[in-house]
């Protein structure tokens, strides 16, 4: 590989890392500074209270959305994991076979939707968007307004196929000329107030200890 080659390599290693760094903060859902089974727990049990469902229901999305998280996320309940490992999984499977890594997050987001798609009627409104990032803790509502505004609504609705596509283009494309709904979304707000939140709780972790 020659420096220019080397150079475009690197290029595309920091624009990819800077993603999954921004979705890395939006799966800490307890803004503890790492991934863990307690980020299933709470996400989970947000997402159904929120929606107000209860009995067979409850139960069969909390089960879905816990093997989302261990399949995709976490692979086993009792693992945690940091920053660095997420990034260094995810340039691995990358660089790897690109390929197959763009087929794991079509299949991990795919999924992922079709769980928060309680309906089933294959399109999300606003008010299922807004329950969906405040059961991954972010509770900023006017960000998420902004964010679904970004993926253009037709009729109040976004079809669900165009969520997922968005999603998949976010951990996957390399190319920082093509326009990132979700990347820009993060960028407006979403995880600048995620990040706050959890520079304030080191602050304070540091000074307790």
């Amino acid at each position: 590989m020659d420096e220019r080659d080397l150079s475009t390599t690197t290029r595309t290693m920091e624009f990819l890392n800077h993603k999954w760094k921004l979705w890395y903060k939006s799966l800490d859902v307890n803004h503890d500074g790492k991934i863990s089974f307690a980020d299933v727990e709470e996400s989970r049990s947000k997402f159904a209270e929120l929606h107000k469902l209860l009995g067979d229901k409850a139960s069969g999305v909390k089960i879905d959305m816990e093997g989302w998280w261990i399949k995709y996320i976490l692979q086993s309940k009792d693992r945690e994991i940091s920053l660095e490992q997420f990034l260094e999984r995810c340039g691995s499977e990358y660089q790897a076979d690109k390929a197959k890594y763009t087929a794991k997050m079509t299949e991990c987001f795919n999924v992922l939707f079709d769980v928060i798609d309680t309906n089933k009627d294959r399109s999300i409104e606003l008010s299922e968007y807004i329950i969906a990032f405040q059961a991954f803790g972010h509770e900023n509502e006017n960000l998420v307004r902004k964010s679904f505004e970004l993926l253009n609504p037709k009729d109040g609705l976004i079809p669900l196929k165009d969520i997922v596509n968005s999603w998949i283009q976010f951990t996957t494309s390399d190319d920082p000329h093509k326009k990132d709904v979700v990347k820009e979304s993060f960028e407006e707000g979403v995880s600048t107030a995620l990040s706050r939140t959890f520079e304030v709780q080191l602050i304070v972790r540091n000074k307790c200890g």
